[in-house]
């Protein structure tokens, strides 16, 4: 027996969610969870449904697109593992999670590769037998350096890239080549503190909490989809290096907690926003 997910986006109707389950059950498809949400300003429908049973995909979607309003976008996916590239640079902490909870079997995912603008990271992803390769970038351009990235990338076929600490700004070449694919940690509680060094900024700026956000990457600066964010206190007491220390703790879990969202076709992307259903 398989499992697939269903995703529904299309214009809110009436009946949406009784003519999506009855193809369901057309079909002799469990529905093992369900969740729907309709963005009532916008007039759109969303749902995630995962199901279990023997597929026909093409029928199913076939009866579905006759069901469906105009506009709809239906997609049937395997509920089983993903496979991720992890683009790094120097800072260990969000790759190190990474490939503690893959190991550990709380990440059902395949790292097929880590790629480095550095050569730092190396010795610790080669300790999990994960290949690990180096292309500097400081004596090339940014496109010549991203051409190199892209070739090897492509290689290894994934579904999703992570940048996880990777400290560099894409072209919009690069992003439009991985559009909705490119997931990023924010070391801020974004739109606050965007850009470099957020941590002093925040320090200049006196807050009072600190946070991270995990992003779907754009061709504007740290201001792609959302995908999951969270925030612990600060007070006077703090440096700005005591403020990047505790920082980077959350970085790393709203990281881990966005690619289980991911994985897990949990999240829509929806214009500049996402719809998580969690």
């Amino acid at each position: 027996m398989e499992k697939k997910i269903l995703l529904t986006d299309c214009p809110d109707a009436k009946g949406l969610i009784a003519k999506i389950t009855n193809i369901c059950y057309k079909h002799q498809l469990n529905i093992t969870k369900n969740d729907e949400f309709v963005d009532r300003e916008r007039g759109r429908f969303f749902m995630r449904t995962a199901l279990e049973g023997n597929f026909n995909d093409e029928t199913l979607l076939e009866d579905l697109d006759m069901a469906l309003p105009q506009g709809a976008e239906r997609r049937l996916v395997p509920s089983g593992k993903k496979r991720l590239v992890l683009l790094v640079t120097r800072e260990p902490h969000c790759l190190g999670d990474i490939l503690m909870k893959c190991f550990a079997g709380a990440l059902d995912v395949e790292i097929a590769a880590v790629i480095g603008n550095h050569p730092d990271l190396g010795p610790l992803v080669e300790k999990f037998e994960i290949p690990f390769y180096h292309l500097p970038a400081e004596e090339l351009e940014r496109e010549q350096h991203e051409e190199q990235v892209m070739t090897l990338v492509d290689q290894f076929a994934p579904d999703y890239l992570v940048l996880a600490k990777y400290m560099r700004v894409l072209t919009p070449a690069f992003v439009a080549h991985y559009r909705g694919r490119i997931i990023n940690i924010h070391h801020s509680f974004l739109p606050a503190f965007i850009g470099a060094r957020p941590y002093q900024q925040a320090y200049e700026r006196g807050v009072k909490i600190i946070g991270a956000t995990a992003h779907f990457v754009t061709d504007d600066l740290d201001e792609g989809p959302i995908i999951e964010q969270a925030v612990i206190s600060v007070d006077h007491g703090y440096s700005a290096e005591g403020m990047a220390a505790a920082g980077r703790d959350v970085e790393k879990s709203v990281l881990s907690r966005a690619l289980q969202l991911v994985l897990q076709e949990r999240v829509f992307i929806h214009g500049n926003k996402t719809v998580v259903f969690k």
